[in-house]
């Protein structure tokens, strides 16, 4: 079974019944997903984002530049909060989602990949391995990268909460 990256934006009232409730918190952001996925939104008009496996490749490439919020894995827990797959979620404040839009739009797809090549990912481990051991394109990453900008951005408009977990 594989790992995906995946997003949510909560309103604040939203935020609010998850951190009382985690499992209806679960239940609503699946319900969000399945809209999301039968309306095919692009990534600023969707309440749900994936970057698919290419999650351990971004938190690997941001971490190295230093990027100032952990998008990949996010920065508040969610008390008492199961795994929602193969992580407990964890959360975005509206002012980290702000922080992680303005420097998501100032990093371009070269700087964020600058000097690093498969076989960098597949000497570090990162998942999956076998992709980078193959030398498949850092298109893959990039590609996930170029949709979390707008998703961020949308985020951001609209004072929403990010909330992020492994599935």
């Amino acid at each position: 079974m594989s790992m995906n990256g995946r997003y949510a934006r909560l309103t604040p009232a939203e935020v609010e019944r998850t951190l009382r409730e985690p499992g209806w918190g679960e239940e609503f952001v699946n319900e969000l997903a399945v809209a999301d996925w039968d309306e095919q939104r692009e990534a600023s008009a969707a309440r749900c984002h994936g970057t698919e496996k290419a999650w351990h490749a971004l938190d690997f490439l941001l971490g190295r530049i230093g990027f100032p919020v952990d998008i990949v894995h996010g920065e508040e827990d969610i008390p008492g909060a199961e795994d929602w797959g193969h992580s407990p979620p964890c959360m975005l404040s509206p002012k980290a989602v702000r922080v992680a839009a303005e420097a998501l739009a100032a990093l371009s797809v070269d700087a964020l990949v600058r000097d690093v090549t498969p076989a960098d990912l597949a000497l570090a481990g990162i998942y999956p391995v076998e992709m980078w051991e193959r030398g498949e394109s850092l298109e893959y990453v990039t590609s996930r990268y170029q949709a979390l900008v707008p998703f961020f951005q949308a985020a951001d408009r609209a004072g929403d909460t990010v909330v992020v977990w492994l599935q």
